[in-house]
């Protein structure tokens, strides 16, 4: 171990490596989209399921990785969880075809459960004044995976327009998406190594009566006074109730949980709803709609990464200092205002085909570009009504080919306002909800429950994710882009009204404390 380290932050980087992986999966798709899209010649709905089957995955997981977790250890779940991250990056490299793509996708969704199971293991190795920060490692390296995705799609671009003989050699001009998939195998190869040099959860071990080896594991990480007080602490909310497992399964129907559950599902759905893993997983897209060609559009995706990283960073600072209520509130404000940018800077485009863009058809397609020469003279006001247009005078093929070309060329808009809403509303995601939800589930919920109520709440988190995302293509066609900001912006707004008037503050106070508190808030 690294002596210059303290131990709970040693092991909590090595855990949160898995963050960094899921970021990476999870926001890669984003630039191998468009070309899994050519390749396979996908459906608006099959390019969504393409983009939400790992969610779909992770949906499935969330139901049993808490009870996985208490039964068989934290530890030994996340090198579950690394070795299906490791099996799932290959099979989507070398996948031959879209459906086992889909699967290979969705067996790294079931490794997204480390996205409840990691942040309750450093929650249970962290002292109370540093646990949100502890815990918002974990989310750091999650958008720093999102960061590196996004300079590792736009890099392999390049290289892959590059000309030059190895790339050819490689099969990277060609394969190029398969690349973007494939790079994932380096960090699960080692994350999968590192986990087995951490120890077990000592709250735990507390709880499957191993004391002694909970005392053992917490003189590792505090000094003795502290390592004494917390072992106290953990085992006197033991004996004060000991809950069987039918117990903990039927844990909703305790009156003492319905305050922290509802807590826990509010903010899990808030998360999500409000559009984030759109902006993440779809970002080229998205800026594409806005007119920039896609090598803009994959380097204004860098920008998402880089900002996601920086106001992390804001978040993990201040966490501990400010609180997780203010957080929660601040970055809302911040969501409901750049969603509202975002509707604004679609709604005022207009849409007009363009005389060079029908010529540079012209060379490859004179079909198609013969049969756009009457929408030169018609002016469209919603990317909806343009794409309609485009319908009706193009075969499918000829749509799927040069609509994205057709729309660069046509739209006028101001492209930097959208830009700005749409980084604007990145920051305020990774100063609020991304870090403290993550922070706020893995303290709630009492020693005896907290896998299972995480469970739950991280089922509810990626259904809301995944139908999220396998519907947005479907809005993006026939809501368009306003209407789809708009409505992430009033989820937004609800989200905010909710924390403001029934969530508690948890800041710099042990597990065992804020469940008393919470027992007495349902009693009330």
């Amino acid at each position: 171990m690294n002596k210059a380290l303290s131990p709970s932050l040693y092991y909590t980087l090595i855990v949160s490596l898995g963050g960094f992986i899921f970021g990476f999966d999870a926001s890669v798709i984003a630039g191998a989209n468009g070309f899994i899209d050519a390749e396979f010649n996908l459906s608006d709905w099959q390019q969504g399921f393409v983009v939400s089957s790992p969610t779909l995955g992770a949906l499935i997981a969330m139901l049993f990785a808490g009870g996985i977790s208490d039964a068989i250890g934290r530890r030994k779940a996340l090198i579950l969880v690394a070795f299906l991250y490791l099996l799932s990056s290959i099979g989507s490299a070398l996948a031959p075809s879209f459906e086992l793509l889909v699967l290979a996708r969705f067996i790294g969704g079931i490794a997204f459960c480390s996205l409840i199971i990691a942040p309750l293991y450093i929650s249970e190795i962290s002292s109370p004044e540093n646990r949100g920060k502890m815990v918002s490692v974990n989310q750091l390296n999650i958008v720093f995976g999102f960061a590196l995705s996004y300079f590792t799609n736009y890099y392999l671009l390049q290289l892959s327009g590059s000309g030059a003989a190895w790339v050819a050699d490689w099969g990277l001009d060609t394969h190029l998406w398969r690349y973007m998939l494939g790079l994932e195998v380096i960090p699960a190869a080692l994350w999968f190594g590192l986990l087995f040099t951490i120890p077990r959860s000592p709250r735990w071990l507390v709880l499957k009566g191993r004391q002694e080896e909970a005392e053992q594991v917490i003189n590792r990480l505090f000094d003795n006074a502290q390592a004494h007080a917390l072992v106290k602490d953990i085992a006197s909310s033991l004996d004060e109730k000991t809950w069987t497992l039918r117990e903990r399964l039927g844990f909703l129907k305790a009156k003492a949980m319905r305050f922290p559950v509802m807590v826990g599902i509010i903010i899990a759905i808030a998360q999500q709803i409000t559009g984030i893993n759109v902006i993440f997983f779809y970002a080229p897209t998205i800026f594409e709609q806005s007119g920039v060609g896609t090598n803009a559009a994959f380097m204004q995706a860098v920008w998402i990464g880089v900002v996601n990283v920086a106001f992390t960073v804001v978040a993990m600072m201040t966490i501990d200092k400010w609180g997780r209520k203010p957080l929660l509130i601040v970055g809302l404000t911040g969501v409901v205002l750049s969603m509202a940018i975002c509707t604004y800077g679609f709604k005022q485009a207009t849409y007009q085909v363009q005389q060079t863009a029908i010529s540079t058809i012209q060379q490859e397609a004179p079909n198609a570009a013969s049969k756009l020469e009457p929408l030169t003279n018609q002016v469209y006001y919603s990317d909806v009504e343009f794409k309609r247009a485009l319908k009706t005078v193009l075969s499918s093929k000829d749509f799927d080919t040069y609509q994205q070309p057709l729309l660069t060329s046509s739209i006028t808009m101001n492209a930097p306002l959208v830009l700005f809403g749409i980084i604007a509303f990145v920051a305020s995601f990774a100063m609020s909800l991304g870090p403290v939800m993550w922070a706020m589930l893995a303290e709630i919920f009492p020693n005896q429950t907290r896998g299972l109520a995480i469970s739950l709440v991280g089922v509810i988190n990626s259904l809301t994710s995944f139908l999220v995302q396998i519907i947005f293509p479907w809005e993006l066609a026939n809501l368009g882009a306003a209407a789809t900001f708009a409505i992430y912006g009033g989820f937004a707004l609800i989200s905010l009204v909710l924390v403001a008037k029934l969530f508690p503050e948890t800041k710099g106070r042990s597990l065992e404390d804020i469940t008393k508190d919470f027992e007495q808030h349902a009693m009330k």
